[in-house]
């Protein structure tokens, strides 16, 4: 009979306790060999024999028990997180936030697509590193899309074509093949700049079609969220054009694999009107009355559109002048 982990503890810890009082009760007795020794290393021996059973049954508890959970992770449908990447100075640092998060999420494939003409180093040796399953990506920003220095950051669509470049290569890799269920899975788009809730994770898996939740610190508020009624979606908490189709920032919902790779043409429109990105691709796939409300009712905020503060380099300007700078061979 396989024995629980916890009553083997149990025996185990009973059995030492036996030998414990046995042998205190042995202490300050008078010894008489002949009458006491045979009896005393018979319990000895026993004693011994139950740790040592006892320890056996661990092992084999706990070796049972390790497949069993790499049994259950591997059947948890795949998020596949898509995340545009630029070169700046904190691009190591905020990929490094976001690559410790996504350790502790069970069964997560990271595409990283850069914004560049090719794959740059540091991303690569980055990406070596990370402990995670990733995908690594490059696709250049069209010039006329590019935002120049002193632009302000909602002018242009960012991103535009490393996430369409994310979505080709699922639809490439992820091609159903016979006797591999190679469509089960999620999408979701996470900027590098962005702080995720583990738990966030867990509320988009299980997603049918499109998810959706709040996002907090974006658009001028506290929080944009879909309002739900009777379990539904009827309208959103949005203080900027809330007649926008999907009035949503793009941390605050996730695709199902399925319908993405149904929807081959559903893709970002880089010609979008400011605030129309995330319209303009789940407009194709989904209504507002098929979005499936998460995180309790969208009553909780567990994604926040934070943004790491541009550094001012003066002195290290400075000191560039003069002949002194940084090091260019430390990677920051």
């Amino acid at each position: 009979m396989k024995l629980k982990l916890k009553t083997v503890f149990v025996l185990y810890f009973m059995v030492s306790l036996l030998g414990l009082v046995y042998a205190l009760m042995q202490l300050g007795q008078r010894c008489d060999c002949a009458e006491h020794d045979l009896p005393k290393d018979r319990t000895i021996s026993w004693l011994r024999g139950e740790l040592n059973r006892l320890q056996e049954q661990m092992k084999k508890s706990e070796a049972t028990r390790q497949p069993q959970k790499q049994a259950s992770k591997s059947s948890l449908p795949t998020i596949f997180v898509i995340t545009p990447t630029y070169a700046r100075l904190v691009q190591k640092a905020e990929l490094t936030r976001l690559s410790q998060t996504f350790l502790h999420v069970p069964q997560l494939h990271w595409i990283v697509v850069e914004d560049s003409p090719r794959r740059t180093p540091l991303v690569t040796d980055f990406l070596m590193q990370s402990g995670l399953t990733y995908t690594h990506l490059h696709v250049p920003t069209d010039k006329d899309r590019k935002l120049q220095e002193g632009d302000p950051s909602w002018l242009k669509p960012r991103g535009v074509e490393q996430r369409n470049e994310g979505l080709r290569w699922l639809r490439e890799d992820r091609r159903p093949r016979p006797g591999d269920d190679r469509q089960r899975g999620v999408v979701y788009f996470a900027d590098d700049d962005n702080t995720y809730s583990l738990q966030i994770f867990e509320e988009m898996r299980s997603t049918q079609r499109v998810s959706v939740w709040p996002v907090g610190l974006v658009g001028g508020m506290k929080y944009e969220r879909p309002v739900v009624e009777g379990g539904k979606v009827v309208r959103f908490h949005t203080g900027w054009r809330p007649s926008r189709p999907f009035p949503m920032d793009m941390a605050g919902f996730a695709v199902s694999l399925r319908l993405v790779l149904a929807n081959p043409d559903a893709c970002f429109d880089g010609e979008a009107p400011m605030g129309f990105l995330e319209s303009s691709f789940l407009k194709g796939l989904v209504t507002m009355e098929e979005l499936e409300p998460k995180a309790d009712d969208c009553s909780k905020v567990l994604v926040w559109h934070t943004r790491t503060e541009k550094p001012k380099m003066k002195r290290e300007e400075a000191l560039q002048a003069q002949g002194l700078g940084s090091d260019p061979a430390v990677e920051v």
